[in-house]
């Protein structure tokens, strides 16, 4: 089992105190494509927003690789974060100034647990991967939107995190590249053996996915 929680309750206080997470308990396991999906305001964002450790705001428990995350510091959990968890979201989020390999590298660069040409070397092999390796050296902003998302996949993927999460990953694609996409994800997890978690409302994804959450108002359906 790659993540746990246990009774996690969520509120917002602005404009006034509203419940927005309602006793979730749920259990993600390893190779594992899991789609959480629900109507606009269910709850599905935030959700992934705490099973990210981005929001350590929240009532009851979360376990990641048998860890309680809130037990670390903030130092230990940017560290762990950066180590276990890699990210995708419905905008790339590519910095423009740098090319597809620089983008790429960067969260290894940031981890520091390999030196540059070897961060290097792991890029390539998987810009080859997701079959955009004469992208390399192209500016991130002169990609289409479907070839920048491979490459957020692939920054994602370079520190061979454990756990994906990623927040309507194909929300500003259109459908031909939303498939692609979607089929990277569930190559990922079937060849990676990683855990992938998706935030979606595209009814193609969550019918395709090894596992379905569905969220209404805050709560999971059973």
């Amino acid at each position: 089992m790659i993540l746990e929680t246990k009774h996690i309750n969520k509120h917002f206080y602005e404009p006034e105190k509203h419940q927005v997470l309602n006793e979730i308990s749920l259990q993600i396991a390893s190779g594992e494509l899991t789609s959480v999906y629900g109507e606009s305001g269910s709850g599905k964002s935030t959700l992934l927003y705490i099973l990210s450790t981005l929001d350590s705001d929240f009532e009851g428990k979360l376990y990641i690789h048998d860890r309680d995350i809130k037990e670390l510091s903030a130092a230990e959990l940017t560290n762990f974060r950066n180590r276990h968890i890699g990210f995708v979201y419905q905008f790339h989020y590519l910095l423009p100034e740098f090319n597809v390999l620089q983008n790429i590298m960067l969260p290894a660069m940031k981890l520091g647990k390999k030196d540059k040409e070897e961060i290097k070397h792991d890029a390539l092999i998987l810009l080859e991967e997701l079959g955009i390796q004469d992208f390399a050296k192209r500016p991130s902003y002169k990609l289409s939107g479907g070839q920048q998302q491979r490459v957020a996949i692939a920054r994602a993927l370079i520190n061979d995190p454990a756990l994906i999460v990623a927040d309507e990953p194909t929300g500003d694609l259109d459908q031909k590249n939303s498939d692609v996409i979607f089929a990277l994800l569930k190559e990922i997890t079937a060849n990676k053996r990683k855990s992938v978690v998706i935030a979606t409302h595209d009814p193609k994804i969550y019918q395709n996915s090894d596992r379905v959450i569905e969220m209404i108002d805050g709560s999971i359906r059973l």
